[in-house]
């Protein structure tokens, strides 16, 4: 039978939808037709194909050709068919039984010398193939991504002739094995290396308790980046499914997930010169952005008000709904984009309030290029001041708490909130905070009165509810009390320079 069929995955955002392969041998003049939305890459595959299969010793058949991928109106892009088209032409020409092939994947590019090629987005291939009880086999390079599964029938092969062996019971690949060891999360760095501000620190802790959203105001030199490096050696570690939705998008976008370090919370740091794009993601092929490889992680936005104005704003959805939908005339595309925002700026735009160079004016308008929206979506502000003097030289300043710490504060409090309500006060709706953290009256008195001399909006007011719940969670305080809202509003540091400032402009 000149008729061969052979599975494979496209990589549709952090999705593989199942492509099926249909490879026909007919009589007539020699040609190679791919049908099925291929796009250039996947056309170019026909030359790669040919000098494959003759370099690695098989016969090329001088017939009609015809590959066909299902369903077609998928778009395929790239060089992860070209095992597949190879394998299904072998099997039409009557070399490899057409039932072997009925529970198997196929994914890698071919070289000309018939070696396989690493591509991207292995992982979610692997993930998907193991939903559907096949067994996979990929390519040499992508072997440490795919053995990050466990439990699952991947192999890995150096070459085209050796899947052949091995689909005919003749040679067995390698499986791939998950590496116990690679369960480390070391860090680089720690929280005892940031000498004094334990007012930061304490908000760190808050924030990485609750999940909350954090902006750092301060000169420069106050150890503002310090602080948000090591918010990440703060949080909970990673579950399982929350570790490969992280590393899939890692290797959606091509960078292969460390498989030693793979469980460590991503940190992302965009320079101030990004564009949207970078930062959401797109291109006429939605790729991820920044904030999506954030996922479960940190984005820290350094110099928050040289970021453009529209850049910022585009963030504002993926705040509140965890995801980002990329939508293009032919493509569309949802990435995960559940990340925690940490924002530095510096005061005013000669880098201080207090040093004469700037006017109340010219502070304003530094601060308003920062929309009150995106601002609104913001936990908690913070002043980072100078260190006093003698600070550097006093040993005693040395003496502070270590990450590991305060982390255990952290997943206590943490492991609170999931026994609570089953996520992080942060992710509270507002119904949930109705339910979940309930005010006396004269408490919420007492924040109404608050939030209105500072101006504030409801957005704002829920969010104030939800970091004095993460504060009375530290403290494993069962309801929320008047000392808990007072320290949460004092996290409201740009609210009150604005109204200073407007006040007096």
């Amino acid at each position: 039978m000149s008729l061969a069929r052979v599975f494979s995955r496209a990589s549709i955002g952090v999705n593989a939808p199942l492509i099926q392969i249909e490879v026909h041998l007919a009589n007539g003049l020699p040609a190679f037709n791919i049908v099925g939305l291929p796009e250039a890459s996947v056309r170019e595959a026909r030359e790669r194909v040919r000098s494959a299969l003759q370099n690695s010793g098989f016969d090329f058949p001088a017939r009609r050709i015809t590959v066909n991928m299902a369903p077609a109106d998928l778009p395929k892009e790239g060089g992860r068919f070209d095992l597949a088209i190879a394998i299904g032409i072998i099997s039409a020409g009557g070399l490899i039984p057409p039932d072997t092939l009925q529970n198997v994947e196929l994914l890698g590019e071919l070289s000309l010398n018939g070696e396989l090629q690493g591509v991207s987005a292995c992982l979610p291939f692997v993930i998907a193939a193991g939903k559907a009880g096949h067994k996979a086999i990929v390519p040499n390079a992508n072997q440490a991504e795919a053995a990050l599964i466990d439990n699952m029938d991947v192999v890995n092969a150096h070459s085209l002739i050796e899947v052949f062996h091995h689909l005919l019971g003749q040679q067995s690949l390698p499986v791939c094995q998950h590496d116990e060891t690679s369960q480390q999360t070391l860090y680089p760095f720690d929280l005892a290396d940031v000498i004094g501000q334990q007012a930061a620190k304490r908000a760190l802790e808050i924030a990485a308790a609750g999940g909350h959203n954090l902006l750092m105001i301060g000169p420069p030199g106050t150890g503002k980046t310090m602080l948000a490096q090591r918010l990440v050696t703060l949080l909970p570690p990673m579950s399982d499914d929350e570790a490969l939705a992280s590393a899939a998008i890692r290797s959606v976008a091509g960078m292969q997930p460390d498989s030693v370090h793979w469980r460590q919370r991503p940190f992302r740091a965009p320079h101030h010169t990004s564009s949207a794009v970078a930062l959401v993601g797109g291109g006429s092929n939605p790729r991820p952005g920044e904030i999506s490889l954030a996922h479960h992680g940190v984005l820290f936005l350094d110099e928050l008000p040289e970021f453009d104005r529209k850049v910022l704003d585009v963030l504002r959805e993926p705040m509140e709904s965890g995801t980002v939908s990329i939508s293009r005339a032919a493509r569309q595309a949802e990435f995960p984009a559940q990340f925690q925002l940490v924002a530095a700026m510096n005061p005013s735009p000669t880098g201080a309030l207090d040093d004469g160079r700037s006017t109340g004016d010219q502070v304003l308008r530094y601060i308003n290029r920062i929309s009150g929206p995106f601002l609104d979506r913001i936990d908690m502000q913070l002043d980072v001041p100078r260190l006093p003097q003698g600070s550097l030289s006093n040993p005693n300043q040395q003496q502070s708490e270590t990450s590991a710490q305060v982390r255990e504060r952290v997943m206590a409090a943490h492991q609170r909130q999931l026994t609570r309500c089953g996520k992080c006060n942060a992710q509270l709706s507002t119904r949930e905070i109705a339910r979940y953290c309930p005010l006396l009256s004269d408490d919420q008195h007492f924040l109404e009165q608050a939030v209105e001399k500072l101006g504030l909006s409801v957005r704002s007011y829920h969010r104030i509810i939800k970091v004095a719940r993460t504060i009375a969670d530290l403290a494993d305080d069962a309801n929320i009390g008047r000392s808990h809202l007072a320290q949460a509003l004092s996290y409201r540091a740009l609210d009150r320079t604005l109204a200073q400032l407007t006040s007096t402009v």
